[in-house]
């Protein structure tokens, strides 16, 4: 399949990232990325062009960009930017990503799930809560601290995570350096509490960032297989979803 793969700026097209789409008539399925604390890093490209081959738009914005800071590498900034910028705002600019993607004209606008992955995830986790038009959610390695609410960081994800009504497919390593398994457990009891038909993988030996192809952390063997159970996860709840 043929697709097509540009990278938007914020001067340009008024909403700054990458987006990928099927060269195919009518409209598609189609997944809002939220990347990772490094900011939009070479691998979404990647990424958005592999799901776009399977048949999804794909739109990855530069959540960075959206809220002010300029640049494509934001290596080593993304605690500094979350202090910097509350919650809330993230949330913000997601809204403006997912309703620029769902009024694109190749976009099926009742068919679109959200995927996260690091920051994106833990963010992900109250933007799916807080948008019941996100029909699915897919968290990989969610960066969930055992921390304290604060007026910047109002919900933490183990709270939140049972107000999540859309399907969910979560993907967390047993080595990761953010989030301890404690906190996963918390996570998946809430994911529990909450009803929603969920699907949680663990690897015991997986490190943060596990499926991030520029990441030292990147372990090939479990990314293949994550995004094995991506594209079973994703056929279910979009394709075959109709």
């Amino acid at each position: 399949m043929t697709i097509t793969l540009t990278k938007l700026t914020q001067e340009q097209d008024g909403i700054p990232g990458w987006v990928a789409y099927p060269n195919a008539p009518g409209q598609h399925p189609a997944v809002l990325m939220l990347h990772h604390a490094p900011g939009l890093t070479g691998d979404y490209k990647h990424h958005c062009a592999r799901l776009a081959q399977t048949g999804y738009a794909v739109f990855v914005p530069s959540t960075f960009n959206q809220l002010g800071f300029s640049g494509d590498s934001h290596y080593g900034m993304g605690a500094g930017i979350q202090e910097n910028k509350n919650d809330a705002e993230f949330l913000r600019v997601y809204r403006e990503a997912l309703d620029w993607l769902k009024s694109c004209p190749y976009v099926d606008p009742k068919r679109v799930a959200v995927l996260g992955h690091c920051l994106g995830g833990r963010m992900g986790i109250p933007f799916a809560a807080d948008n019941p038009d996100v029909r699915a959610l897919i968290l990989f390695y969610a960066s969930v601290r055992e921390e304290p609410e604060t007026p910047a960081r109002p919900r933490h994800a183990t709270r939140t995570a049972k107000l999540v009504k859309c399907p969910t497919l979560v993907l967390y390593g047993g080595d990761d350096r953010i989030t301890a398994n404690k906190t996963q457990l918390q996570l998946q009891q809430s994911f529990l509490d909450s009803g929603t038909q969920f699907e949680w993988h663990f690897w015991s030996f997986g490190l943060h960032g596990f499926a991030t192809i520029d990441s030292d952390s990147y372990q090939p063997d479990i990314g293949r297989t994550a995004w094995v159970l991506v594209d079973d996860f994703l056929q279910r709840r979009l394709k075959d979803a109709v």
